[in-house]
């Protein structure tokens, strides 16, 4: 590794505990999630949370977008919810001359960190109106494309506990998250700390890491940084043959033919090497290891397994067949 290399390496590292360091200074607990959080951040995907109400999923969201210096937006998901309504619309303006055009008007997906809170309250075509904004970081409107700010981060809630009145996400929406993240319920030392600095006077305040004018470059720059990393080609067929293995029919593992419907798609290869390649920044390599891999295998594949009706009757879930997948694919030789 050169100097100059060794030197933006350790600038991804101080950033990374930097933003780590100032959201744990107001959230509780979560420090996986956190972590989670940063490392899909860092790789340019986004992230899906699930976890009952009130663990802080909205404060959590909005401490790492303040600690990043980057602009934050939050939509509430309803049944009533239409796609004008997050994406903009065009409205119609008069000029001095008495003159009237369209123009127009962006909605709150124009932001750099967008919370979409309980996205499964909206209905599937409002549901649809993220997917060409997480895919391709650009919305249409009347036949018109606006680029999205960068850098665009999407950060969507699950509420798993109120099934009544919600829309499940349809595949082809959970493929495009990079992350599934649970956020647990809190310890009883956790729930003290809790309700002791949420009670007082003041709220921990955040510091912003990244300067707001330097931010987005600045992001730029270290997700660029992440996509540099060296991955061998041993390490890249040994993560095609682990995602072929999460497929029924192809893998050739009896517990998935029989478990799962549908298995995971490329881009859950994707996910697993992008979130390798952070995990080797952070522990200053150039190179990205099949651990690497296998640490971030769960929250990679846990949203892009279909299981069975055989498997949800019999209270399987994903992260059973993810282990017994990665204890299959470390038996075998690339």
């Amino acid at each position: 590794m050169t100097r100059d290399a060794a030197a933006l390496v350790r600038e991804f590292q101080d950033t990374f505990a930097a933003v780590r360091g100032e959201v744990a200074r107001r959230i509780v607990g979560h420090a996986e999630a956190i972590d989670l959080l940063l490392i899909a951040f860092f790789a340019g995907g986004h992230v899906l949370i699930e976890g009952v109400p009130g663990i802080g999923k909205t404060l959590l969201v909005r401490s790492l977008a303040e600690a990043l210096g980057l602009r934050f937006g939050r939509v509430q998901f309803t049944v009533d919810l239409m796609p004008a309504d997050i994406v903009g619309t065009r409205v119609i303006e008069e000029t001095a001359g008495g003159r009237r055009t369209f123009v127009f008007q962006p909605g709150p997906i124009f932001t750099q960190v967008l919370l979409a809170d309980e996205v499964n309250r909206a209905t599937p075509k409002t549901q649809s109106a993220l997917l060409e904004a997480m895919a391709e970081r650009q919305v249409t409107v009347a036949a018109t494309t606006y680029e999205l700010p960068e850098p665009f981060f999407v950060l969507a809630t699950l509420n798993p506990i109120e099934m009544e009145g919600t829309y499940a996400l349809p595949e082809a929406q959970l493929d495009r998250f990079l992350f599934k993240v649970l956020l647990g319920y809190p310890s009883e030392d956790e729930l003290v700390r809790i309700v002791g600095t949420t009670t007082g006077v003041e709220d921990a305040p955040i510091r912003p890491v990244l300067d707001p004018t330097e931010a987005p470059a600045r992001v730029v720059a270290l997700r660029h940084l992440v996509r540099e990393v060296l991955v061998e080609p041993e390490v890249e067929r040994w993560v095609a043959r682990l995602v072929r293995l999460t497929v029924p029919g192809v893998g050739g593992l009896e517990l998935v033919d029989r478990q799962v419907a549908y298995g995971a798609s490329p881009r859950g290869g994707q996910a697993l090497l992008l979130g390798a390649k952070v995990l080797a920044l952070l522990d200053g390599r150039p190179h990205a290891t099949r651990d690497d891999v296998v640490r971030v295998a769960l929250p990679a594949l846990r949203h892009r397994l279909v299981l069975s009706l055989a498997a949800e009757a019999s209270g399987v879930e994903a992260a059973a067949v993810i282990e017994a997948v990665l204890a299959a694919a470390r038996g075998r030789r690339a």
